[in-house]
């Protein structure tokens, strides 16, 4: 791995905690001169040079005569820090003025200001992680739910590289094989030694689409699953929101039309987040307002990940705004509420219907996990779902896909080895691209810059 360019080597400075009044603010330091530019300003006991590293030290920070905080203090020496460069940890008073005062300090000593991510970027140019590895660290601090913060845990122990590291070499002995071939042109690729290619190259592609295959289940993960709670009115739309929440989020009512926008909340769902989205009931209404809303109930269905049919099961089977727009691969829940009330017989040739009462909760553990099922495509282990790939993996690995299978198809027709080499390296770099084995300063910028200032 090439070292950090002098330009990023500057030392950086950045408040790693939310802005805002707290028991305590951490300040990081990193960089060539972080432990230099501590020892101007902290005083303790012991010199800052002889601290022992990752032990915290009670001590003051002063500009000159001028005491600002009684502060502790830890090193981090390089190369055993998170960035593999010398690191400061300050932890000060959590005023906002008292941060502010400190942080201004190390910037005039010669620290600068870090930017997103700037810390997690040298980890990364330093070899401290792979890119996947860093990508983790973003979906851990956003995680929502258990799985999802499982998943990322298991992304920034290095689950998803390992997988990533062992499909590459995989790759690499294929395209060593094929140029042994281009080296001695003499040597034809016989038969047997074309099927044993082929076979290998298969394996290789089924480990790609068993990746890709997880792509929907990363982004629910990392983004919720979008459901559309959708009817008719006084079918007890919101009653279902409030039950799977647990608290009275909407108003329930009796009057059709109560409600006239669309209410989104999250939920965890057996380790999903489930946005759920109330709507406005579907009937013909002159009603101004209510029609406005039942017009976005027509826009939020566009975007539904999964739509919660809800009808009266108590009433004759009436399903209005069957024309509504959703995605051709939206699945669809016919939930039927009301069901302590008794079940229409009409109702009965909806086998697949999911019964349930929002009065008494009957019901609601078949629908959770049908929900579950919707999202995950199946019941699984959680431990399934725990390697989930991003939308630039899947633009990555979708590429190995198809360099792949034209790399197949021109060994099987018997394309001279140099056509071969071409596609099974140009797999090899999609699929290094995932884990950053690779130099492109704007695809890293771009992913850091949804960092948090100071990771």
């Amino acid at each position: 791995m090439d070292p950090i360019p002098p330009l990023a080597a500057k030392t950086i400075a950045a408040v790693s905690t939310p802005f805002g009044e707290g028991a305590i603010a951490i300040i990081r330091l990193g960089g060539p001169r972080a432990i230099a530019i501590a020892a101007e300003i902290f005083s303790s006991r012991t010199p800052v040079a002889e601290l022992p590293a990752r032990t915290q030290q009670f001590g003051r920070i002063a500009d000159g005569a001028r005491i600002l905080d009684e502060v502790l203090l830890s090193i981090h020496r390089a190369p055993a820090s998170y960035t593999g460069e010398d690191m400061v940890e300050i932890h000060c008073h959590g005023g906002i003025l008292v941060t502010r005062r400190v942080f201004d300090l190390l910037l005039a000593r010669g620290a600068r200001a870090a930017e997103p991510g700037e810390f997690t970027r040298r980890a990364f140019l330093n070899g401290k992680m792979d890119l996947t590895q860093a990508e983790a660290v973003m979906d851990l601090i956003r995680a929502q739910t258990d799985l999802a913060l499982r998943a990322a845990t298991e992304q920034l122990e290095g689950r998803l590289g390992r997988h990533l590291a062992a499909l590459r070499s995989g790759l690499l002995s294929i395209l060593a094989h094929v140029e042994a071939h281009i080296d001695f042109p003499e040597e034809d690729i016989d038969p047997s030694t074309g099927a044993a290619l082929l076979a290998r190259i298969d394996s290789a592609r089924d480990e790609v689409s068993r990746l890709l295959r997880t792509a929907d289940q990363g982004r629910i993960l990392r983004e919720g699953l979008r459901t559309v709670i959708f009817g008719e009115p006084n079918a007890g739309k919101s009653s279902l929101l409030n039950r799977l929440l647990g608290y009275e989020r909407a108003i329930v009512s009796h009057l059709p039309g109560t409600t006239r926008d669309t209410l989104e909340e999250v939920v965890n769902l057996r380790g999903i987040p489930v946005r759920l989205i109330d709507t406005a009931g579907i009937r013909p209404s002159r009603d101004l307002l209510e029609n406005a809303g039942i017009e976005r109930t027509r826009q939020v269905l566009t975007n539904a990940g999964l739509i919660l049919r809800v009808a009266d099961a108590s009433l004759p089977p009436s399903l209005p705004g069957e024309d509504m727009p959703h995605p051709e691969t939206t699945r669809t829940l016919l939930v039927l509420n009301k069901c302590d009330l008794g079940v229409d017989p009409a109702w009965n040739e909806r086998s697949s219907a999911i019964r349930i009462s929002c009065k008494t909760g009957d019901g609601f553990d078949t629908l959770t996990q049908a929900i579950f099922e919707a999202a995950m495509h199946g019941d699984g282990s959680p431990d399934d779902y725990l390697i989930a790939i991003n939308a630039r993996h899947q633009a990555c690995l979708k590429t190995a896909a198809a360099y792949l299978d034209a790399g197949r198809r021109a060994l099987e027709q018997a394309v001279s080895p140099e056509f071969i080499a071409i596609e099974l390296r140009a797999a090899l770099e999609a699929v290094g691209e995932i884990a950053g084995k690779l130099d492109a300063e704007e695809l890293l910028g771009e992913i850091f810059s949804m960092f948090c200032i100071g990771k």
